[in-house]
């Protein structure tokens, strides 16, 4: 009791400030960047689905982290950017994709299709089959969460694993985010509503959450750690005393 009493009831609410309103976000849905070791599908059709069959020809079978009804992983089949940020294309052969956006990949095997006159108005459509989160820290299930629809907030990641639960702290939320070989740590409070105008309110493929315990879980663990070896002594005291006593 005296340990859930020091957690403020202030701190365990979501945006304390924000009353009834309607927010107009500037943020838009980041757009992934394909980096070495992701897995990409890619679809090409045609008016000949003869001369197209060709481009759907997988090289790598993938298992995701997204279970099915029987339990075991999803078995996917796509495209890995090697290290040098490369993909293997029927017939056109290495492909650069790293440092590119879905977009400008789409356009670039467009283009590339048209100028050697293998296909005729060509359709491209490119998805990551391995975009993923990881929640870890002060929630119900630490755990990593793929997203088929490529397209996750925060906030949806934290419920999905979960939510904060009443040690976490909510107004120190860290995001580690890699970005050109560098690591961005940030820290978001989610006891006020400026997270819906941050950059980092929509997660990036790969990154990490991060919900640090409060002082209460801190102290409550320090606490049961330092007492638990008195207790135990003692009753072993007691219970040597009263083997004396019966004696």
């Amino acid at each position: 009791m005296l340990i859930t009493s020091c957690v403020s009831t202030r701190n365990s609410v979501y945006f304390v400030d924000q009353q009834d309103a309607t927010l107009l976000s500037s943020i838009s849905v980041p757009q992934t960047i394909i980096s070495s070791n992701d897995l990409l599908s890619i679809t090409v059709s045609s008016l000949n689905p003869a001369a197209s069959s060709v481009f759907n020809a997988p090289n790598v079978t993938y298992a995701t982290n997204t279970p099915t009804n029987g339990g075991g992983p999803v078995q996917a089949s796509g495209y890995l950017v090697d290290v040098d940020g490369n993909i293997q294309f029927p017939i056109l052969g290495n492909i650069r994709a790293a440092g590119l956006t879905e977009n400008a990949l789409r356009v670039q095997i467009v283009k590339s299709l048209i100028d050697k006159k293998l296909l005729i108005d060509p359709v491209i459509t490119i998805r990551h089959l391995n975009f993923r989160v990881t929640v870890l820290g002060e929630v119900g299930n630490p755990t990593v969460i793929s997203v088929p629809n490529e397209k996750i907030t925060l906030l949806e990641a934290l419920g999905l694993a979960g939510d904060v639960t009443i040690y976490g702290k909510r107004d120190n939320i860290m995001v580690i985010r890699e970005e050109n070989n560098k690591k961005i740590i940030k820290r978001l409070n989610l006891n006020t509503s400026e997270i819906f105008e941050s950059p980092y309110y929509y997660l990036r493929s790969n990154d990490i959450v991060y919900v640090e315990p409060n002082k209460a879980k801190v102290s409550g663990s320090s606490r049961t750690t330092q007492l638990l070896p008195i207790i135990l002594s003692g009753l072993s005291l007691a219970a040597i005393i009263l083997d004396r006593v019966i004696r």
